[in-house]
């Protein structure tokens, strides 16, 4: 009772009206994936990673008190997230991995982007971007974690129920817009952009759930529009999480197929249906609640020379953080197989549904 009476008081103090946007660099390429196969090294496919340092095989209570230092801008900002990689199949049979750059308006102080080590976007938006609306959003608790979209996925069928997975085919570094839900069928002038979009309705009690994400419900209607309202059984409004990840297709515009077909796969030889994220909370204290209370939008939230409710770091101190690798392998290069993918333990690997 005196939690329900904290809670109204909270809401009564202010709604929510923030919205984060940062960039964060890579701190680990890897066979590891601490939520779908927990202590197993390695695990099936290969993943990019970002965020705190704390991340390893099994990863269990508050992240926050456990990393050392983040490649996010924010530097309360321990959590991990991560997908899988991508590789260009080649019309001979082997596999590059595609890289990454950076989103061309991020950095700390919007304009050193370009030193950024790969990476992805982060996003915790409250309803779109042209307005950051008045409900209360409730961050998320120490242990939370969940993933969105199957690996198993294979069809346009599932790409229906799922809007906040999709690909824009980059005309330049800042287009936006025209989303599908496969890769792209043609070469794309300057790469492929992955998205991600997290539910933003928590059932209010778990943290985690057996399959990672029946404790959340989506309402996602694609793009960066307002989720729709929770249902009862989900009742929690969290932030809307997203990922954007630009990856540098444009080095094998010259070796598509000839027969047209589109040669690029995820990490574990799926199509563009099968994209998937991973996302573990680990925000240090209240910074998190913090900041979707406040009203910041963006840069505005922190950065180098603009005092925010955030602390920030410069892109040096992002890159210098990084996580020895647990899973010595070679996931670069040109190689006959994708690391794991020649297994056969693989017919076992994990489904999300």
């Amino acid at each position: 009772m005196k939690g329900l009476a904290a809670l109204v008081l909270l809401q009564a103090a202010g709604l929510s009206q923030a919205a984060l946007r940062f960039a964060c660099s890579r701190v680990s390429i890897q066979r590891l994936d601490p939520l779908v196969e927990p202590g197993r090294i390695p695990s099936a496919h290969v993943h990019q990673i970002v965020g705190g340092n704390a991340f390893n095989a099994t990863m269990a209570g508050d992240i926050g008190e456990q990393a050392t230092c983040t490649t996010c801008a924010y530097t309360e900002d321990l959590s991990n997230y991560w997908t899988a990689v991508m590789y260009f199949r080649h019309a001979n049979g082997s596999y590059k991995r595609v890289p990454q750059y950076a989103n061309a308006q991020l950095g700390t102080e919007g304009k050193d982007a370009p030193n950024i080590q790969g990476g992805m976007t982060v996003y915790y938006t409250q309803k779109d971007f042209n307005t950051n609306g008045n409900k209360f959003i409730r961050a998320f608790p120490p242990g939370f974690r969940m993933t969105v979209g199957s690996p198993a996925a294979s069809s346009a069928d599932y790409a229906k129920g799922h809007p906040g997975l999709r690909y824009t085919c980059l005309q330049t570094i800042l287009t936006r817009g025209s989303e599908t839900a496969d890769f792209p069928a043609k070469p794309c002038p300057a790469g492929i952009m992955a998205i991600h979009h997290f539910p933003a309705c928590w059932d209010g009690k778990n943290v985690d759930s057996p399959d990672h994400q029946a404790h959340m419900y989506s309402t996602t209607r694609g793009g960066f529009a307002e989720a729709g309202e929770c249902p009862t059984s989900h009742p929690v409004r969290v932030a809307q999480v997203a990922y954007e990840t630009m990856w540098n297709t444009t080095a094998f515009a010259g070796m598509w197929p000839a027969d047209g077909r589109q040669p690029f796969v995820w990490s574990f030889e799926g199509n563009g249906y099968g994209t998937h994220a991973d996302y573990l909370f680990g925000w240090k204290g209240d910074s998190l609640q913090r900041a979707m209370n406040s009203t910041c939008m963006f840069h505005a939230c922190g950065s180098p020379g603009v005092q925010g409710v955030l602390k920030t770091q410069t892109v040096d101190e992002m890159n210098r953080c990084a996580v020895k690798p647990t899973v010595v392998e070679e996931t670069d290069g040109w190689l006959d197989a994708l690391p794991g993918q020649a297994e056969p333990a693989m017919g076992h690997m994990p489904m999300r549904v």
